[in-house]
Order: structure tokens, then C-alpha cells, then sequence
């Protein structure tokens, strides 16, 4: 049992011995750190490679090695999955190297960088929002790139998922009789996302939540409500003129319509007997 343990032992210093010369050591030139960094990065060990990218933006400031070692710390961090740490480290290539040849692909993987923090859609969508506006300004400045289809492919898919959280939080509001809370979101949707999966849904949900608002309001405001609810369907129309789901938004019109023509007759009953 001993004799296996120290041929382990001396196994591991072996093996440790071997790893070390992988490694940047004190009193490496900024050529040297950066192949052994080099190394490590196409053997896709990111960790240990934006390690020694990151000791070659320091020791060879001034260099060309410096500036490819800030590029590659950059792709170390997003290989590595570490995007908060490669969007910083974009942003600083950008600032220090501005006219370097790789700026177009730095500004798309900074955008990139800010996608993959994208979270799912029901919790704070900041870095979605980032992303959007980067991948915007990258398709104004680079419009004849390679790289704009796939930023627009993302803007689609980040708006897609803004406009659901906007119509899941309207939805929150509708099933707990909140409909002017409802209606907000509901607009956000057509508003802002109007080409959204959401948009649709969220106008025939919003023809139904006036009026379910204006059956539950005093008489005096219940034309009036109605009323949105008529001017929503027709809204729908003007949208949505072949959609499957006409037939939804006409009975929830031909409802509304028949409410708002027995408060009329009602109203002018009145005003007659008077």
C-alpha cells in the first residue's frame, strides 16, 4: 500500500511537472507568454489561457502582442461562457484599439456577449435590451456585413421575448380583474412589438377586457367603455383582416354591440318618457 502511494505521489509531480510548462512563468517575454497562451487557448483551455492573455496586455503594453493578447482574453471569456467578463473585455479592446482590422467583429461579439445574459423572459430583461440596441447600431455602421442577418435573427428573437413578458404581465392583470392595468400592457404589445407572435392575441384580449371592464363599471361609464371595446375590434380589422381568429374578435364585437344598443335604447327610453 505504501509503495502504490508513493508511486501516485510521484505520478502526480510527473504529470503537474508536465502541466507547468504549459503555463506562463515569471520572467517570460511578452512573445513567449503570449504563444504559451495561444497554446492553452486552441487546447480550448479558456481559463488558463485568458489568465495569460490577460498578464500579456500588462507586461507588453505597447506591443502588437498586447492588443491581439486583449482581443483573445476577449474570446477566452466568451469560449469560457464568462460573458460579463468578455463584454467588459470588448468594450476595452474597443477603447484602446479602435482602429484595429477586427473592430466589426468585436462589436458584434460585444452584442453577442450581451445576448447569451439574456434571461428567460419573466425576469429583468436590461441586458436584452443592451443587446438590442447594440446589434442595432452594429447593422447602422457595418450594413454590408456578414454578420447583419444573423443580428437581425437575434433582434427578432429578443423582441419576441419583451413581447411576451409585456403580455404576460397583461395577463396577470386580466385574470385578477384588473383590466386598465391589462389594457396597458395589452397596448405595450401592439405598441412597441407590433410584429410580435404576442400583438394579435393581445388585441382580441383586449376588445374582451373592456368589456368585461364596462360590466363591471357604474352605467354612466359603461357606453364609453364599450365603445373602446368596438373601436379595439376595428382596430383588429385594419391588422388582422386574414387571420384565422376573426371569427373570436367578431363575437366579442357582436357582444359588445349588443350591450352598447340596449344602454342606447335605455338612454333614449329615458329621455322620451321625460
Amino acid at each position: 500500500m505504501r509503495r502504490i502511494s508513493i508511486l501516485s505521489f510521484l505520478l502526480l509531480i510527473v504529470l503537474g511537472g508536465c502541466r507547468n510548462k504549459d503555463l506562463i512563468r515569471p520572467g517570460d517575454p511578452a512573445n513567449v507568454a503570449f504563444d504559451k497562451s495561444m497554446e492553452l487557448y486552441n487546447n480550448e483551455k479558456y481559463s488558463e489561457a485568458a489568465y495569460g492573455f490577460d498578464l500579456v496586455t500588462r507586461m507588453g503594453r505597447g506591443t502588437n502582442y498586447a492588443e491581439d493578447a486583449q482581443f483573445y482574453l476577449a474570446e477566452s471569456y466568451f469560449k469560457n461562457r464568462q460573458y460579463l467578463l468578455a463584454a467588459s473585455e470588448y468594450q476595452r479592446f474597443m477603447l484602446y484599439f479602435p482602429l484595429d482590422e477586427k473592430m466589426q467583429q468585436v462589436e458584434f461579439k460585444l452584442a453577442l456577449s450581451y445576448y447569451e445574459q439574456s434571461p428567460r423572459y419573466k425576469l429583468d430583461q436590461t441586458t436584452s435590451y443592451r443587446a438590442i440596441e447594440l446589434f442595432q447600431l452594429f447593422n447602422t455602421k457595418y450594413p454590408e456585413s456578414a454578420y447583419v442577418l444573423d443580428a437581425a435573427t437575434y433582434i427578432d428573437e429578443l423582441r419576441s421575448k419583451l413581447a411576451k413578458k409585456s403580455f404576460e404581465a397583461a395577463q396577470f392583470y386580466f385574470r385578477t380583474s384588473r383590466y386598465v392595468a391589462a389594457n396597458v400592457y395589452y397596448n405595450q404589445v401592439l405598441d412597441q412589438f407590433p410584429e410580435s407572435p404576442w400583438a394579435e392575441e393581445s388585441l382580441l384580449k383586449s376588445i374582451e377586457s373592456h368589456i368585461l371592464y364596462a360590466d363591471n363599471s357604474i352605467e354612466e361609464k359603461q357606453i364609453e367603455r364599450y365603445s373602446e371595446a368596438i373601436y379595439s375590434y376595428e382596430k383588429y380589422l385594419q391588422l388582422f383582416p386574414q387571420s384565422e381568429k376573426r371569427v373570436l374578435a367578431e363575437e366579442l364585437y357582436l357582444d359588445a354591440q349588443k350591450k352598447l344598443a340596449s344602454l342606447n335604447g335605455s338612454t333614449n327610453n329615458a329621455l322620451s318618457s321625460n
